[in-house]
């Protein structure tokens, strides 16, 4: 953002309270009494206050943000570690605002259905707890060391989460995340030391970095290790194989915020960082991310196909989807960076249902093997209920919210004159393609599952409680809700999403000049 535009700072520290909440309760969590192995306390604390800190993000982002603000909001701005120009800076906008809001809700909610977690329960929630806040401060740091101290932190709880609490590949899966995501972490931290140390003076804080907008080869390579480095976690073919096997391998809940929140941290990291601070890079290579976002899409739908493992399918999906944010944000218009917007939010919330789902019938038959299964729509009706729902929301069926951002990100495309004709056309057909395999993918899963022969050992389980109706609820509802009133998740960040497309335009005016 403009560093020239006017800052809101805030008279209460609503941001620093959503940061460091949770964090504050993780350090309790050793001091609770009993052996680690009971639930009960780790649990009861982990959901108070991630339902404490729910509510104070609804408070401050309803009460106290103006949606219809492009600028930096509730700034709190302290000088921590002066030596390193470090600064404890978080602001909020319509690129962060929403996806703070999304992380929330979906780690309180990856916390209610861990009700069966029943070994080292301290740790398990304690990090449950560190990993809430290291997504709040990624979305709301404005200093980049921060922003890549919080980046870091969150690789931490993850990787401890699959590899101690994952399956029977656990070890394989955690390491491969870890080795995936801090080898791009070195990117990311080159490409921002050398923008911070690109001007007269040396400056961390992102509005400054902003104005920079360095073009040429350095500014190439700046995008280009940024692209990379968030492109893991987005994740960008062929920079995606880790994202199968850590879903594959983590329980529900950690896979709930694998696909929920950390993919959105890379597709909000592009936008933050290529698209804001390398405009001009960016408008150059825009066809490029296109290119990549189709690859995405086809590739993770047929790749889907060919898996026989509930969640690994799933997984696959979520590279397929996310192929869209990446269209949207080449597309360089207001719309086409609105439907990725609305694809992450929308995204966020639709994976994170299906890979509930996929808990609920596995914590039931033990397997998640589509083989092994068979016949569950009469066992398990309202878990099959909202299984299709889900699945119908993830095809993008109309009045569900996949539909309205997917076809977004289409007509930002279409409606873009500074592609030609050609590649409009293709993108559009090649895009659709992996809408037409979506729903085959996803119905043949349902199908597979559900219907078809019944397995004996599977004929007789218990459907969802009313605790798992109620997770669940709350995160097929909003898609219904967004799918009719797109503007309830529109209007937070609509004017950012603006204000981001008339400045590439004006870089673009200005080259042409």
């Amino acid at each position: 953002m403009d560093a020239n535009l006017p800052l809101q700072t805030a008279s209460f520290p609503w941001l620093s309270l959503i940061v460091l909440l949770p964090a504050a309760a993780a350090l309790l969590m050793p001091l609770l009494p009993g052996d680690g192995s009971d639930p009960k306390g780790p649990r009861t604390l982990a959901l108070v206050v991630l339902l404490a800190d729910l509510v104070l993000m609804l408070v401050a982002f309803s009460q106290h943000f103006d949606g219809a603000e492009s600028g930096l909001q509730l700034v709190e701005r302290v000088s921590w570690v002066p030596a390193l120009g470090l600064e404890w800076s978080l602001a909020a906008d319509g690129l962060s605002a929403p996806l703070v809001v999304l992380s929330g809700l979906v780690t309180l909610l990856s916390v209610a259905a861990s009700w069966n977690i029943q070994r080292k329960t301290r740790l398990y929630f304690g990090l449950m707890l560190l990993q809430a806040s290291a997504q709040g401060l990624v979305f709301l740091s404005q200093d980049f060391l921060l922003f890549f101290l919080s980046w870091e932190l969150e690789l931490v709880p993850v990787y401890l989460l699959i590899a101690i609490w994952g399956g029977k590949q656990r070890q394989y899966a955690a390491t491969k995340f870890i080795l995936y995501t801090a080898t791009a972490s070195l990117l990311i931290l080159l490409s921002g030391l050398a923008l911070a140390f690109s001007g007269d003076t040396v400056s961390f804080n992102l509005s400054d970095l902003a104005t920079r907008s360095p073009g040429g080869t350095f500014g190439l390579l700046c995008y280009l290790g940024f692209l990379i480095g968030f492109g893991v976690k987005l994740p960008i073919f062929p920079l995606h194989t880790w994202l199968p096997d850590a879903h594959g391998e983590a329980n529900a809940p950690v896979s709930m915020l694998l696909a929920g929140v950390l993919l959105k941290m890379g597709g909000y990291a592009l936008l933050r960082f290529n698209v804001q601070m390398l405009p001009e890079v960016h408008l150059t290579l825009a066809p490029a991310l296109i290119v990549l976002g189709i690859v995405n899409i086809v590739y993770g739908a047929l790749n889907a196909f060919a898996q026989d493992n509930v969640k690994r399918r799933i997984a696959c999906s979520s590279v397929s989807h996310m192929g869209f944010v990446l269209v949207g944000i080449g597309a360089i218009d207001a719309l086409g960076i609105s439907g990725a917007m609305l694809q992450m939010i929308s995204h966020g919330l639709i994976a994170a249902s299906l890979f509930f789902a996929t808990g609920v019938f596995h914590d039931r038959t033990k397997t998640l093997s589509i083989p092994n299964m068979g016949g569950l729509a009469k066992a398990l009706p309202i878990t099959f209920a909202f299984f299709l729902a889900s699945s119908l929301a993830s095809l993008a069926l109309p009045g569900m919210s996949g539909f309205v951002s997917e076809i977004t990100v289409f007509l930002g495309v279409t409606s873009n004159d500074s592609f030609t004709i050609g590649f409009r056309v293709i993108t559009i057909v090649l895009a659709a393609i992996g809408l037409v395999l979506t729903p085959i993918y996803l119905l043949s899963l349902c199908r597979r599952v559900f219907f078809g022969p019944r397995i004996p050992a599977l004929a007789v389980v218990g459907d969802m409680t009313p605790r798992e109706l109620v997770i669940g609820l709350t995160l097929l509802v909003p898609t219904l809700v967004i799918g009719f009133w797109p503007r309830v998740a529109i209007d937070f960040y609509e004017a950012s999403t603006n204000a981001l497309a008339t400045e590439l335009s004006n870089t673009a005016l200005i080259a042409l000049s």
